[in-house]
């Protein structure tokens, strides 16, 4: 035992030792003087005395010992509760730190996911350090095939010579851009937009850079240099030069899209909403998603052909081949399967709401196939509806009377929003994602959503929140009462024939 602690040992109990002892010596003095027949001197007198006052001091100094040691217990609980208090306040912020280190960890995932730029890093050896899902399904490799590997090493030579003409001027520190034209494996014609960035330490050294590669469908009649690049400052926003015959012949053209369609290169793939609380009643949704065939090897970024769709007034014909080919769908799956009913929730497209002849079109459809309308709910954005209310309005008549379902989506809790729901009937409300995702830590967004849920029970329609991401904003939508949720803490979109 250290010196240290057995002198606090022995001094704790010495006080008390002396105590005992002294009067231990009373007791006997005591008992002598008493047992004397005859008088004695005054000395043993004294000496009693002297131990009296021995004892009461030794009292005092127990009492003064007590004393000390109790405001030792209260400056020890105040420290330990002190102790208590930080070490409280640390967890409670290493569990708020986990949990923002999870929602971040969502929010990258999801943007990793769905960003449609092909995002790398690369080290000044040209050795690839992260990429994103588009960056490497474009080249159709596992993430092992391409992490800590050289760009020239995985990719073609075409593709490569984007980043070789660059490399040079990005390790000097510069910011570089470029747009080319290339070609998918399928001939597909392609406008990269290319942005080398420099990665500098604390020191000012250029350690590695990044790429941002943004592929899209080449419009009609654009051009752009193959191989036009322009060297800037880093920050600098100027971009190459452009014009090339070459880019321009290679446009997409109102042909090229109805062959895709007719050609069946689209995809259906469907993502589930589920009630928020469990409701035996309630039947689980899925909205169908459609992407091109290219799309999903990543050869574009998901829904990237779909504005020339648009753009070309094809939306009508796609719609109904979505239509159709759900209608199959469901017909082949009711004579298959004994699984529960699921409600499928088609998006249609501005032009669509103002096709006369696309309600009779369901209907057509729907007897062909002998499938019950009420499996079928069509999702309308708010700003095509204000754009062409009329036309929605009709819509909406025609197809609840079918006994299909509608959707308003992006519904948010302004006036504009409000407004249409004194117009325009429909089933469900779909939440504004914006909204949805910041309920936990915005109490104006939070209020809003709480304010859409009373105004839908009140009209008696259902509500779905989209893009919820986290097990804690689907409590919270449980807690105000949001009957529907969709998202990847939900499900991820899958392909249709996947769906059990």
């Amino acid at each position: 035992m250290p010196k240290n602690s057995l002198a606090r040992t022995i001094k704790t109990y010495l006080i008390g030792f002396i105590a005992l002892s002294i009067a231990a010596t009373l007791m006997v003095t005591t008992l002598l003087i008493n047992s004397l027949p005859i008088e004695i001197d005054s000395l043993p007198f004294h000496l009693n005395a002297a131990l009296w006052c021995g004892l009461l001091l030794t009292i005092l100094g127990m009492i003064g010992q007590i004393s000390s040691a109790e405001k030792n217990v209260r400056n020890y609980s105040s420290q330990l509760f002190a102790s208590k208090e930080r070490l409280t306040n640390e967890i409670k912020h290493r569990l708020w730190a986990e949990k923002t280190s999870s929602e971040n960890k969502v929010k990258s995932q999801y943007i990793d996911e769905n960003i449609p730029v092909m995002l790398a890093y690369f080290n000044t050896d040209q050795r690839c350090h992260y990429h994103n899902r588009i960056f490497r399904r474009w080249f159709g490799l596992k993430p092992d095939q391409i992490d800590g590997h050289l760009l020239e090493e995985f990719s073609n030579e075409e593709f490569y010579s984007g980043i070789k003409n660059s490399i040079d001027a990005v390790i000097g520190g510069r910011t570089m851009h470029s747009e080319r034209v290339l070609k998918s494996n399928k001939g597909f014609p392609y406008i990269f937009t290319e942005q080398y960035i420099p990665h500098m330490d604390n020191k000012g050294k250029v350690v590695g850079f990044y790429t941002l590669i943004t592929p899209r469908a080449q419009e009609k009649d654009r051009s752009s240099t193959k191989n036009s690049v322009a060297t800037d400052t880093p920050g600098s926003t100027r971009t190459g030069n452009q014009g090339s015959d070459q880019a321009s012949k290679a446009g997409i053209t109102a042909a090229r899209i109805v062959q895709a369609i007719d050609g069946g290169e689209f995809n259906l793939y469907c993502q589930k909403i589920i009630p928020v609380t469990p409701n035996a009643t309630a039947l689980t949704h899925q909205e169908v998603l459609i992407r091109m065939s290219e799309e999903e090897n990543n050869l574009m970024p998901p829904g990237s052909f779909l504005p020339f769709v648009d753009q070309f007034k094809m939306m009508p014909k796609l719609d109904r081949w979505v239509l159709d080919n759900i209608i199959q769908w469901l017909s082949s799956q009711a004579a298959t399967s004994s699984k529960p009913e699921q409600i499928y929730c088609l998006n249609i497209a501005r032009d669509t709401l103002s096709d006369t002849y696309f309600p009779s079109f369901i209907q057509t459809k729907l007897k062909e196939k002998n499938v019950p309308a009420r499996l079928l709910c069509f999702e309308i954005e708010e700003s095509d509806v204000t754009s062409n209310l009329e036309s929605a309005r009709i819509f909406s008549e025609e197809i609840r009377k079918l006994g299909c379902l509608v959707t308003l989506c992006s519904f948010s809790n302004d006036q504009a929003s409000l407004d249409l729901l004194k117009k325009i009937k429909v089933d469900y409300l779909k939440i504004d994602g914006g909204l949805i995702c910041n309920i936990l830590n915005d109490d104006e967004d939070l209020a809003q959503v709480v304010a859409i849920v009373e105004l839908a029970k009140e009209m008696k329609v259902k509500t779905i929140a989209e893009l919820v991401e986290t097990k804690e904003i689907v409590d919270k939508l449980r807690e105000i009462g949001v009957d529907f949720a969709q998202g990847f803490h939900i499900a991820r979109p899958s392909p249709l024939k996947n769906i059990k």
